[in-house]
């Protein structure tokens, strides 16, 4: 039996055909286009976004008997999807391209209405880390209300996040997941959409028909959806009709979907013998999502507080971190990371004024200390929160820097779990598949059998105090960096 995951990020889209052990054995990667259109505008198509789906579903099943093929899940950005009436594309921009209809997650168009949301201190605030985001959906829907009403507000009778519009695509089921309405939408179960935050942000006009134009009706991730595939969606992705499909997540929820559930058992970790809730996942990319889950709601209003970060995620204290992702390096046409890790063992540890290769080394090897360092920080807000976290879980392309991972293990104090296989986020939107398909009673079951353990990174007793007075060191500075923020921008 094989599962069919699906991850679009932000300028590809990915697939993999995935065991019921979790081992992936295809995977296939198309580009996607994205259009600047103006600053702070960044738009995609969502016709092109589901060929490219196609394209590279047909490939990772081709070879295999379809009837073997037992379910597929979706997982993708954060991006906001917009269709008239009919389900046709309607435009996101001034020039009226009825093809760019996508928002994508890292558009900051919406800046100044994000504020706005922000400053009526509404109570859904709450769920959200009590900031609105220009990454989140409200104001880029006020956005396009305010600036584009004629154009595409008043034509629009479809919003979907993209994981949403993709599991619509291939089921025809307007159910949306209630990872994308938690996480980007202000939804807040069990009570379910706040009339009163849409009607206070003058977006009163979305209550019409029950809120049918952004769902009425919502799933857990890995619910199935509709009849399975439809016959159209199934020739078109090169599957049986019926297929089951889950109910999609974002697409860092699905990393930690794919590594947060793994059976640990013989590792002797401290979270073997310990709820899910001990446990911290961390999804490393051009930025890192810090995720952790809880049996009760535990708001983090607090914890962004403390850290500064632009907003947080929900109860379970979703929090991103600073840009993490890959820079060139001007010294070498390998990988820069193996490249300064190896120098770094060649040299000694005095940082001068120079800008030699040592110079790069250090700073290097600093940025990684305050990445991990800005972990820790994160950790501590989320235990006043209530969270007890016992181990880390890494995936994502940093996973794979080793030094990265050291580096976090011995700033936290914590051991950090590598998935087996690399690709955790295809492992993840494969889960979903395989829980709608039923072959798995849970979603737990379905992580704890497909999500495999690779190597246990430890901390060095060694360095322990080391990274013990180096903290009180960052916390200084980010005091200090709040005093001359203050400065520079005064109220």
């Amino acid at each position: 039996m094989f599962y069919v995951g699906v991850d679009v990020g932000t300028a590809s889209v990915r697939a993999a055909l995935v065991t019921r052990e979790g081992l992936l054995k295809s995977t296939a990667e198309e580009p996607i286009s994205i259009w600047e259109p103006q600053s702070d505008h960044y738009v995609q198509s969502s016709s092109e976004i589901w060929e490219k789906c196609c394209v590279v579903v047909k490939k990772v099943v081709s070879g295999v008997d379809r009837s073997q093929v037992r379910g597929v899940g979706f997982d993708a950005t954060c991006s906001l999807v917009v269709l008239d009436q009919c389900f046709q594309p309607i435009s996101v921009c001034h020039n009226g391209d009825r093809d760019k209809n996508v928002v994508m997650w890292m558009d900051h168009r919406a800046a100044e209405q994000a504020v706005r949301i922000t400053n009526t201190g509404h109570q859904v605030l709450s769920r959200v880390g009590g900031v609105m985001s220009p990454e989140m959906q409200p104001p880029k829907l006020l956005w396009l209300k305010e600036n584009l009403r004629e154009s595409c507000w008043n034509k629009a009778a479809h919003f979907f996040d993209l994981p949403d519009f993709l599991s619509w695509k291939a089921t025809g089921s307007l159910t949306r997941s209630l990872c994308t309405l938690v996480c980007k939408w202000t939804y807040s179960p069990p009570e379910g959409w706040d009339d009163n935050f849409w009607t206070t942000i003058e977006l009163s006009d979305l209550l019409e028909n029950n809120y049918s134009k952004i769902g009425n009706e919502t799933r857990p991730p890995g619910s199935p959806l509709g009849q399975g595939l439809t016959a159209e969606a199934a020739a078109d992705l090169g599957l049986d009709p019926g297929t089951a499909v889950g109910a999609s997540l974002i697409d860092a929820h699905a990393g930690g979907l794919g590594v947060i559930g793994a059976d640990v058992g013989g590792f002797e970790l401290p979270c073997e013998h310990q709820p899910l809730t001990s446990r911290l996942a961390m999804i490393c990319g051009t930025s890192t999502c810090h995720m952790a889950i809880s049996q009760k709601p535990l708001f983090g209003t607090e914890c962004n507080r403390k850290i500064d970060r632009p907003h947080g995620e929900g109860p379970c204290c979703l929090q991103p971190s600073s840009r993490t992702g890959k820079q060139k390096c001007p010294y070498a046409g390998e990988n820069i990371y193996s490249y300064l890790n190896n120098h770094l063992n060649t040299m000694g540890c005095s940082l001068t004024c120079s800008q030699t290769l040592e110079d790069l080394s250090m700073l290097y090897l600093a940025t990684v200390q305050a990445l991990a360092l800005g972990t820790l920080h994160i950790m501590e807000a989320m235990k006043e929160a209530g969270h007890d976290i016992k181990t880390i879980f890494f995936c994502g392309g940093l996973s794979k820097n080793p030094l990265y991972v050291k580096v976090h293990a011995n700033a936290t104090g914590l051991p950090v779990v590598l998935p087996d296989q690399m690709e955790a986020v295809l492992v993840g939107a494969a889960v979903l598949g395989a829980c709608a398909s039923q072959d798995y009673d849970s979603i737990q079951e379905a992580m704890a059998k497909m999500a495999k353990v690779g190597t246990v990174v430890w901390p060095d007793d060694k360095v322990k105090c080391f990274y013990k007075r180096k903290y009180c060191v960052f916390l200084r500075l980010v005091d200090h960096q709040r005093e001359y923020q203050a400065l520079m921008n005064p109220r």
